[in-house]
């Protein structure tokens, strides 16, 4: 908080560091020989506390074996807020969630717990560190650090205006029933969101759907002209040259890829590349390991190449791209891509099962006018998507709005 801001506060209001008015405590430290399937030893992690909500989330437990021993001071408190020390993104750090209730839960090293003083109310202390002044302090301290970690030290600094605890139960008051009713629009919002998706895959999957055998079936390997992955050997990294891509360049919403942080190789290193593996305008990229069947048409002959874990599908003159893309959307290809794919840690569908998926032959004609249908959907469906985007965006800034309002000690 600025100097001037401390300026315009109420007179009965203090700003006061973090501090002064909370005890911060890192997490227990264990060791991977300690962690069991299953045990009555629960451990949080960064992974239990949920970035967007801001709460705690318990879907991924971790356990430790019975007879480690855990000191009471390590375990959750109802009233103490647990946040994240270190991560492997920056955005998560600093990331808090209240704990509401009464756990039998212990917290681990990356993550600490932070213990409010009589002086200041627990939630109205929630309330500051979700606030937009929080999140630019902390994004202030980390910025241009490579470890992302974040130090006890410099999280105590942070000053929160502090009113008098009447006056905080009355800011709480309000903050809770304004956030209950954003909280409610905004889940309204996600659904409308996910109806539109799901109306457009319904849709997919009806489209390709072979009730009564009007086509006939084939595998995918004979109606494309090579189905091939990047480059299998580590390549060289330049600061300019031809854009490398990875998965992770790869808008999984979108399915387009996303070059704006990407590395580049050298234009030599390109140029050796096999052509089936370069791709062309009318290829269709497809993810084959991790976030597997992901595809990207690509429109364009702007030159790039992409790692090994990224496939590429070029289909045959008589195969529409848009309709192929199409179609790897559609429930019926999803399926088969999950039941051939393989491993544990991370699941991969090999090129030989991607060959051997099966999928409709039909004339260009025919492909032709299902494209028509669901870009007209398509576009649609879009439409309302970015209805609703632009209604969670909405939402999001008057919460920040509010927040602000709150510890200027304007409400």
């Amino acid at each position: 908080m600025k100097k001037d801001d401390a300026l315009s506060l109420p007179k009965d209001w203090e700003i006061k560091k973090l501090g002064k008015v909370c005890e911060i405590q890192r997490g227990l430290t264990y060791s991977g020989k300690d962690a069991v399937e299953f045990s009555n030893n629960i451990v949080l992690r960064a992974t239990n506390i949920n970035l967007k909500k801001s709460s705690l989330d318990f879907s991924e437990l971790k356990y430790l074996r019975n007879d480690f021993s855990i000191q009471d001071k390590y375990k959750l408190k109802n009233g103490s807020l647990l946040i994240c020390f270190s991560s492997g993104s920056k955005s998560h750090l600093g990331k808090v969630a209240l704990i509401d209730n009464s756990y039998d839960y212990a917290f681990g090293g990356f993550i600490g717990q932070i213990n409010p003083s009589k002086e200041i109310l627990s939630r109205y202390l929630f309330y500051s560190m979700i606030s937009d002044n929080y999140k630019t302090y902390i994004s202030e301290l980390t910025d241009g650090i490579n470890i992302n970690n974040l130090k006890i030290k410099d999280l105590q600094e942070y000053k929160i205006p502090i009113p008098p605890l009447p006056e905080q139960k009355r800011i709480v008051s309000i903050l809770d029933k304004a956030f209950s009713v954003i909280e409610r629009s905004r889940n309204n919002a996600e659904q409308n969101l996910k109806n539109a998706k799901e109306l457009f895959e319904s849709y997919l999957q009806g489209v390709f759907e072979n009730k009564d055998k009007m086509w006939n079936e084939t595998t995918l390997s004979k109606i494309t002209l090579d189905i091939a992955d990047g480059d299998h050997m580590p390549p060289p990294k330049t600061k300019t040259g031809i854009p490398f891509i990875t998965i992770s360049n790869i808008d999984k919403e979108q399915y387009q890829i996303d070059f704006s942080n990407t590395f580049f190789v050298p234009i030599e290193y390109f140029e050796n590349i096999k052509a089936k593996r370069k791709p062309k305008k009318g290829d269709v990229l497809y993810t084959v390991t991790g976030s597997y069947g992901i595809p990207v048409l690509i429109d364009t002959e702007f030159e790039f190449c992409f790692q090994r874990h990224i496939g590429l599908i070029r289909p045959k003159k008589y195969i529409n791209s848009k309709w192929l893309f199409y179609w790897i959307l559609s429930p019926q290809a999803i399926k088969q891509a999950n039941e051939t794919a393989t491993g544990t840690a991370q699941r991969t569908v090999s090129l030989t099962a991607l060959r051997n998926f099966i999928i409709p032959e039909i004339s260009l004609k025919q492909q032709k006018q299902i494209v028509e249908k669901l870009d007209k959907l398509s576009s649609e469906t879009k439409k309302l998507e970015v209805v609703y985007q632009q209604k969670l965006g909405d939402l999001e800034e008057l919460k920040k709005s509010i927040l602000q309002k709150a510890f200027n000690g304007e409400l």
